[in-house]
């Protein structure tokens, strides 16, 4: 299998400049996903751009998610004829749009798709994220059927967590686009 695209999902209202998405992007080439309205963001039009994306893509990509981009990858393999285009997923702090501070701006979220994923997929989050609880982002992975990792109290595990341009991540990231990434 050829090296896969790695795609940037970013979550609502993007990653800014030292978020380690964004530095990923700019330091190894990777593809962020732009997505129309950052600020108000309708899960179907979001799941339409990942779909044109991926089918634009030479050979499969991975998907590196963060909160927002997290359900996303869930709500487009819950939908896509295409998941065979993507061969795993960094799921990192997830977000939860059922929770009661976010219900309004994120009403088109719920509820969160909890098909099992058909790619490997790994999910980090935090104990003591504001967007997810510990035990929300847990039930995520089990249900996606995610490696699971408890990253410990760094937040939302974004620029605001010190990371920066997380070697960590990128670990896990060969991970799964090693070309030997099998699906679940």
């Amino acid at each position: 299998m050829p090296n896969p695209n790695i795609l940037i999902l970013p979550g609502w209202q993007s990653s800014g400049p030292t978020h380690w998405q964004s530095l990923w992007e700019s330091l190894h080439g990777d593809v962020r996903v732009e997505q129309h309205d950052l600020m108000r963001p309708l899960r179907g039009d979001w799941i339409a751009r990942l779909e044109d994306v991926l089918l634009s893509q030479a050979g499969p990509s991975v998907l590196v998610c963060h909160s927002m981009g997290c359900l996303l990858a869930a709500a487009w393999a819950s939908h896509s004829r295409n998941t065979h285009l993507v061969v795993g997923a960094l799921l990192v702090a997830p977000g939860d749009p059922d929770q009661p501070e976010l219900q309004a701006a994120l009403k088109s979220w719920s509820p969160v798709p909890l098909n099992r994923l058909p790619f490997k997929s790994i999910l980090l989050a935090s104990q003591n994220d504001p967007y997810c609880s510990l035990a929300r982002a847990r039930s995520f992975a089990e249900a996606w059927g995610s490696e699971w990792f408890d990253y410990g109290a760094r937040g939302h595990i974004n620029a605001e967590s010190g990371l920066g341009d997380w070697p960590e991540g990128r670990s896990l990231l060969a991970r799964l686009s090693d070309s030997q990434a099998t699906t679940n």
